[in-house]
């Protein structure tokens, strides 16, 4: 026994949503997920700063335009530069970091700890902006298509949606 067009139609339109909806879930799990690292990672790089004494922009050299003037001479610089992080915290002061995606806890100096947590939280960044234009395009896809949209006729669904099961 063969199914006709329609019904076959029908079957591939529910197939695709329900593929759809399945991905979208699945990227805000993993939308939520990278949150939490975000945060765990900003609240580490916050208490770095609280170590060193700095905030994000507190260390700022007031030389930063001659540093850039300089940057493409082959003279060395005037003025150290110093880190925004580290400010005049010693950078090569050892501090315990978690590796991450592991258990494995190392013993390292400030400046590379404070180094790859930033680069960490840039990767992440940029994993969350995909991953929310991601779930707004399937978001989106999930919307256009409708509830069965054009698949069954609006005055069929409008009546099994008001249908009441009346007891007498």
């Amino acid at each position: 026994m063969e199914m006709d067009a329609g019904m076959k139609r029908l079957q591939q339109t529910l197939i695709e949503s329900e593929t759809d909806a399945e991905q979208l879930l699945l990227a805000r799990n993993q939308l939520i997920e990278n949150d939490k690292l975000r945060n765990g990672n900003r609240e580490s790089l916050t208490a770095l700063r609280k170590i060193a004494r700095t905030t994000k922009s507190s260390v700022l050299s007031p030389f930063d335009k001659i540093l850039e003037e300089l940057a493409g001479a082959d003279s060395k610089p005037l003025v150290k530069e110093i880190c925004p992080t580290c400010g005049y915290h010693d950078p090569k002061e050892h501090t315990w970091m978690m590796l991450p995606g592991s258990d494995i806890f190392s013993r390292m100096p400030f400046h590379a700890v404070h180094t790859v947590l930033e680069r960490d939280q840039e990767r992440l960044d940029y994993e969350g902006k995909t991953l929310q234009s991601y779930v707004k395009e399937k978001s989106f896809i999930l919307s256009e298509r409708g509830a069965l949209a054009g698949s069954v006729n609006p005055g069929i669904l409008k009546s099994l949606v008001t249908l009441k099961d009346d007891r007498k």
